[in-house]
């Protein structure tokens, strides 16, 4: 009896412990860590089954857990009595939701729109229906695809020398590679390119003329690629000693033009000074003008008017006695030619004493002598 008992109960325990362990439970099996781009949508599965012992309200939770153990964990969506809460956590409001309408059918799982490199980071789904409790953890990386990346070259593109291609995108999340290729004439990489996979450069040491043509270089991590072209032209060497002759030339050249610059402006203007000399220079073979005629006359006249102090008695009559300066000379009398004539006497019936010429109330007056031509003597 006591035996039989005991098999009794171990059945009993056993059937109870067969009953929890068919309880609920968590049936994905997708992969734990997710690598996605920013700007793409992703889906985090968790899906669930439930048992015939759990009876009481279906709960899920899903939750961004915090790297740092002293910080609390966000809550990021939240189904509770028949009905979804999605504004928990603001960096993802609105782009965030359940996969299922009715999460009751077994489907936890949520879709992520829009993702942003902050979205990285381990989301954990819990489900609970009383006495049942299940979470499963999974990891989400979100990565930038690398930017459109921007190739030049550095160094003399001449033969001989050495030539650095370098290509650089300046987003992306790391690790970036960097492969180079040639598109033309046969796409093979000069012998001596040395290429930098990380560094995005390649080295060609050497450049010759075969080296030029048409590059592209890709950068790509694990979420895009991206690329760019660039076209190298690698020239002979320039003359040098053309160079140097062709500027000495066109020094000389200039200096030539402002010499001949100087000397027209020199030569205009001593051409400017003599012309203001002979203008300014008195020619003394031009004769006088008729006006001085006007001038003599008024010249004699004050000088007579000017002499009658200087006179006295005594020499009045011999004064009187000079007929040629009783008259004014006229202007035709200037303009006459001279006469070889000899001049008449005097005549007597001219003369007049002194001491009449005084009693008639007259006035002695001196004019200067004047030859034909109009010239006081």
């Amino acid at each position: 009896m006591l035996v039989l008992c005991y098999h009794i109960k171990c059945s009993q325990a056993v059937s109870f412990n067969n009953s929890l362990a068919s309880g609920l439970e968590i049936t994905s099996s997708v992969p734990t860590s997710i690598e996605k781009a920013s700007g793409q949508s992703v889906k985090l599965d968790c899906q669930f089954t439930l048992g015939p012992t759990d009876s009481g309200p279906l709960d899920i939770e899903w939750s961004l857990l915090s790297s740092d153990n002293q910080k609390e964990d966000k809550v990021v969506i939240l189904y509770s009595g028949d009905r979804s809460y999605e504004d928990y956590y603001d960096p993802v409001k609105g782009r965030v939701h359940f996969n299922s309408a009715d999460p009751k059918n077994g489907d936890a799982s949520i879709n992520l729109t829009g993702l942003k490199s902050a979205d990285s980071g381990t989301y954990q789904c819990k489900v609970k229906k009383a006495p049942g409790i299940r979470s499963r953890k999974m990891l989400l990386i979100v990565m930038v695809k690398p930017s459109k990346p921007r190739c030049y070259a550095e160094g003399p593109m001449q033969e001989g020398k050495d030539i650095v291609l370098r290509c650089i995108s300046n987003e992306g999340t790391n690790p970036l590679q960097y492969s180079w290729e040639k598109t033309s004439d046969g796409k093979v990489l000069p012998s001596s390119a040395v290429m930098d996979p990380m560094g995005g450069t390649i080295n060609v040491r050497n450049a010759s003329a075969s080296a030029s043509g048409t590059y592209r270089c890709t950068a790509r991590n694990r979420v895009g690629a991206e690329e760019c072209v660039l076209y190298l032209n690698v020239t002979p060497p320039p003359n040098t000693a053309g160079i140097i002759a062709g500027a000495i030339i066109a020094v000389l050249l200039i200096l030539l033009i402002i010499a001949f610059i100087l000397f027209c402006c020199c030569r205009a203007r001593h051409r400017k000074k003599y012309e203001k000399e002979i203008c300014n220079e008195i020619r003394e073979d031009v004769p006088p003008p008729k006006s001085r005629v006007s001038t003599a006359r008024s010249f004699t006249v004050g000088s007579q008017r000017s002499s009658l102090g200087s006179m006295s008695p005594s020499n009045l009559h011999e004064y009187a006695l000079k007929p040629q300066y009783d008259k004014i000379p006229s202007s035709e009398d200037f303009e006459r030619p001279p006469s070889n004539a000899p001049l008449p006497p005097p005549n007597g019936s001219a003369r007049m004493a002194g001491p009449n010429l005084s009693r008639m109330g007259g006035v002695a007056v001196m004019i200067p002598a004047q030859n034909r031509e109009g010239s006081i003597v």
